[in-house]
């Protein structure tokens, strides 16, 4: 097993934000979690990274109980998140953005980036097709490439041995359709090469074609959690969420995801 949810409880006076989600997402998949605004996604990832403590439940990661983990010590375990907008540091270039994460430990404020894990951050870059763009300073990028620094960024700040999940805040949020695709190939590769994944979108052309499962919250709950193809068939989620004309648009997903895995 590598992430469980177990009953999430969040509440903001008289608001249930969270009200009892449970789930499990297991190693190697790429999970979606999708749902109208307001639906607790947001409040559901702040709880996994460690941002906000639940009002009731529990987080388990690799069997270990994680819930009362500050963000840190979480990430020293395997797990890491990015945001809706991507947080980097503006006034560095793209390769000092990924060797100051690489430097955390060890970095004083005497210290300089120039020399440190340069040839880690490189590797890094390239990961997330960066490496020609490593001394850009990260202001003058494109949104997109931000995005995809951000990823890198926390891949870094993970452990380089043992399980490891990547908690993604809508990867694909702010992105033209062509990049949307880029980004969560991406996002496929990541998870191909063995990095637990379970992310939140808003685009549908980023969920269906590409996620393994699909997790819907509708008003705090837990209300349909299946394969892309058996959720877009739920009746309520058709309904409340994604809109009687989508069986047209499944198969037009399914084939985006086809002709990405033949890719590899």
């Amino acid at each position: 097993m590598s992430l469980r949810v177990q009953d999430l409880l969040r509440h903001y006076g008289g608001v249930k934000a969270l009200d009892g989600v449970s789930f499990e997402v297991m190693p190697g998949q790429c999970v979606a979690l999708i749902g109208p605004n307001g639906a607790g996604k947001s409040t559901c990832f702040a709880c996994l990274a460690g941002q906000q403590v639940p009002t009731r439940g529990r987080v388990f990661w690799q069997g270990q109980d994680v819930t009362d983990l500050t963000p840190a010590g979480r990430q020293a375990l395997g797990m890491a998140r990015t945001f809706q907008v991507a947080q980097t540091f503006e006034a560095l270039t793209v390769l000092q953005n990924l060797q100051l994460v690489l430097s955390r430990e060890h970095l004083s404020w005497w210290d300089r980036l120039a020399g440190r894990h340069t040839a880690q951050a490189l590797q890094g870059l390239a990961q997330v097709g960066l490496a020609a763009q490593a001394q850009v300073v990260v202001a003058d990028l494109p949104y997109g490439a931000k995005k995809r620094l951000e990823l890198a960024m926390a891949l870094a700040g993970l452990p380089g041995q043992g399980e490891r999940v990547l908690l993604l805040d809508e990867p694909a949020a702010g992105l033209a359709p062509a990049e949307r695709a880029d980004m969560m190939a991406l996002v496929r590769q990541v998870a191909h090469e063995g990095v637990t994944v379970l992310y939140t979108e808003h685009n549908m052309d980023a969920v269906f074609g590409v996620a393994d499962r699909v997790l819907v919250l509708m008003q705090g709950r837990l209300v349909a959690d299946g394969t892309p193809e058996a959720v877009a068939q739920d009746p309520q989620v058709r309904e409340r969420y994604l809109g009687r004309d989508f069986d047209m648009q499944i198969g037009m997903h399914s084939d985006m995801k086809g002709q990405r895995d033949a890719r590899g």
